[in-house]
């Protein structure tokens, strides 16, 4: 069970969770999270040093949540191609019209790549993370012979992960999942390919 303290650390978490991923840990004051909080300054940095802190904790938060999410999809089929598919629709129906400001890896990535360090990093870990389920996925689905020994799992999950993420950027720039549906196509018809 948390500790009042803990449960008042989560909150703010929680609260300004939404705010950094729509309006960017520049975009976002301690002001708006103290309104979104229902907090006073004193409560904001009586659980936190400072409001880098607050974002590294958001994005935590944010990226397990999103990585629960992916496992979700995943653990949802028992087939390999249909695990890819499930995560490709995944994408395109819960990232691309989120009201909670889209996928935090680019929101937090775009805007960390070049002045935070910090977060960069735990940016590239959930990267990280995200190319090697889908990379288990098909090298799980080579080993029970669902999928052509041919094909390269980790260059797959690259393009994979790549061309879904630039698809969610494009998706939510033109209010449209036009280009998105088109991706997903051109990856399922790649997964059938290579399916036997």
């Amino acid at each position: 069970m948390l500790t009042k303290a803990e449960k008042t650390r989560q909150h703010i978490i929680e609260k300004a969770a939404v705010l950094f991923n729509k309006k960017g840990m520049a975009g976002t004051s301690i002001n708006d999270i103290m309104q979104a909080a229902n907090l006073a300054k004193g409560g904001i940095y009586g659980n936190f040093e400072n409001k880098e802190e607050i974002c590294l904790e958001v994005f935590k938060y944010l990226s397990k949540n999103l990585l629960g999410l992916i496992d979700a999809a995943l653990n949802s089929r028992d087939s390999a191609k249909d695990k890819l598919y499930a995560l490709l629709d995944f994408y395109e129906d819960a990232l691309l019209y989120s009201d909670k400001g889209g996928c935090p890896v680019l929101n937090f990535g775009t805007e960390a790549d070049d002045t935070n360090p910090v977060i960069k990093q735990a940016v590239n870990k959930t990267i990280k993370d995200t190319q090697d389920r889908i990379t288990r996925v098909i090298a799980d689905g080579i080993e029970s012979g669902e999928f052509s020994p041919s094909v390269n799992a980790g260059a797959f999950a690259v393009k994979m992960y790549l061309s879904t993420e630039g698809a969610i950027l494009v998706g939510r720039i033109q209010n449209s999942n036009q280009q998105m549906k088109i991706m997903n196509d051109i990856l399922k018809a790649e997964i059938e390919s290579f399916s036997q």
